[in-house]
């Protein structure tokens, strides 16, 4: 049987002449999970998290949050988004946070770094949450996709409304920080 090997996002595929199948690899245990007909594609995929981050803004009592459409409906989270490839946890933050909000956000600390599973799912978020200041403002900046708006919230409003929360990793943010919780930026090294 002749085997080819293509990477695509991501995804190890495996295309066999006499058949195709998917299997998906947990950490440390190959698990199949369907047997596809001749005509399908072989899938193979390592499990990795998806790494994001956000950004904790106080000003005058209020947290910054972002009123996003999500596949739950209307959501509010922080300004936060995916690492991309070959940038910085730091130049994330900072481009999440302008793209979401028009705010320029200049982190300060790093506050923490929370591993949250989907439910019903193989996917795991590993957020890194970054609190700072805004030090500019363009109103006229069109925002991302699915982005509402921006809004300032009380810790009292966010806790008042847990089910408006994206994940249970915005209302742990914003206590982790009002907590206290903070690490120097310098915690986290780059290689470029």
């Amino acid at each position: 049987m002749t085997e080819d090997r293509v990477n695509y996002r991501g995804w190890r595929i495996k295309i066999r002449q006499q058949g195709l199948m998917i299997a998906h690899f947990a950490p440390y245990h190959p698990v199949r999970l369907r047997l596809l007909s001749p005509s399908e594609k072989m899938i193979e995929r390592t499990w990795k998290p998806n790494v994001t981050v956000a950004a904790l803004v106080l000003r005058d009592g209020k947290f910054l949050l972002v009123e996003e459409e999500t596949d739950a409906g209307i959501r509010l989270n922080q300004p936060a988004g995916h690492l991309e490839q070959g940038e910085s946890l730091l130049e994330a933050v900072i481009r999440e946070c302008r793209e979401e909000t028009g705010y320029d956000f200049c982190p300060k600390y790093l506050v923490g770094i929370y591993q949250s599973p989907r439910p019903n799912s193989d996917i795991t978020y590993l957020r890194f949450a970054f609190a700072g200041e805004v030090v500019g403002y363009d109103p006229a900046r069109p925002l991302d996709s699915g982005i509402i708006a921006p809004h300032w919230l009380t810790p009292a409003a966010l806790s008042a409304a847990p089910d408006k929360l994206r994940s249970r990793m915005v209302l742990a943010c914003v206590e982790d920080y009002l907590a206290g919780k903070r690490l120097p930026l310098d915690a986290i090294t780059h290689y470029a």
